[in-house]
């Protein structure tokens, strides 16, 4: 049985998801995505993911990143890299699709408002939804001094077991798909919320569509 680790990340990238699916197994396909020590949490803003490769302990991901960030240097570090995900995401944040927020503790939260990454009972990422996530790809990959933590979310429609899974395989798409784009899987981890997170009533679709998403919080990596 794989060993599940605590990970605690600080800075949030949010993009949103589909409907429910579910699954017959009670474990999650982690294939090479095995687990590993996750050491060095800096925020506190999520506990309970899992290492998406193994032996990613603090010196791993020190020596993955080329070494970690001078304290006094993180609040500019990560400044900069809100303004790029702004400069990227422009055209989203104009139509409404997306909102950039800085949030204490060094934390940017990035919020896909409207576009869905997942068809319905699907964990597979959209065409569509390809364009706005090499954005991120493109971001995260020149700040590469940070760990990536991907959360999945799903509404109510399901039963809470369905749309754990559901969530968990939405956050290893996500995971994934950076990593085919040379993000180094040592900086990322996932986690599955399941329904039980949501931003919005279940009670409406718009609501629904607001509680499908999947967020990607960020950590700088600090030396010491």
């Amino acid at each position: 049985m794989k060993r599940y680790l605590a990970f605690v990340p600080a800075i949030a990238i949010v993009v949103s998801g589909c409907a429910s699916e579910g699954s017959a197994s009670g474990t999650r396909p982690m294939t090479n995505m095995e687990t590993g020590a996750i050491i060095g949490a800096v925020g506190g803003a999520v506990v309970g993911a899992v290492a998406y490769k193994k032996n990613r302990t603090k010196g791993a991901i020190i020596g993955a990143v080329g070494g970690g960030l001078a304290g006094g240097a993180v609040g500019a570090y990560m400044d900069s890299q809100k303004k790029d995900l702004e400069k990227n995401l422009s055209r989203e944040i104009q139509s409404g699709q997306a909102r950039v927020e800085k949030l204490p503790n060094h934390v940017v939260r990035v919020t896909m408002t409207s576009q869905t990454a997942f068809d319905t009972n699907r964990s597979d990422i959209k065409p569509g939804f390809r364009s706005t996530m090499d954005k991120l790809s493109d971001v995260v990959i020149r700040y590469g001094k940070t760990t990536l933590t991907v959360v999945g979310h799903t509404d109510s429609t399901g039963s809470d077991e369905y749309n754990q899974k559901l969530s968990e395989r939405r956050a290893l798409a996500v995971a994934g798909y950076f990593e085919s784009k040379d993000v180094n899987p040592l900086r990322l981890a996932t986690l599955g919320r399941g329904e039980g997170e949501p931003v919005a009533s279940n009670a409406s679709e718009s609501g629904r569509q607001a509680n499908r998403r999947v967020e990607i919080y960020v950590e700088p990596v600090v030396e010491g």
